[in-house]
């Protein structure tokens, strides 16, 4: 599955910045979950379970949410190394259909 990371909310960054950031948080996220596939699989059960009560989802569905929210972690941090402070600049993702 394809998907887009793109940096928001970073004050005045270059463009080469930005991207190499955006590259390494998508990297980091491949990595922790397998593949491009898995990213797509693991947000999506994140975001339903954003959208939905711990009693509607699935077994699979938790465990593929806390697995996107470990991931994310790990790439946010990678994304932001070496870029200095922006306490409102987040990563967003969009899947690609």
């Amino acid at each position: 599955m394809q998907y887009t990371v793109a940096l928001q909310d970073f004050p005045e960054i270059p463009a080469d910045v930005r991207q190499q950031a955006e590259r390494r948080y998508g990297k980091t996220l491949e990595k922790a979950l397998g593949g491009a596939d898995e990213v797509g699989i693991a947000y999506r059960a994140w975001t339903n379970a954003e959208d939905s009560s711990e009693d509607e989802l699935s077994a699979d569905d938790r465990t593929q949410a806390l697995r996107w929210q470990k991931a994310a972690m790990k790439a946010q941090t990678e994304g932001f190394n070496g870029l200095g402070e922006a306490p409102e600049a987040y990563f967003e993702i969009k899947l690609v259909r």
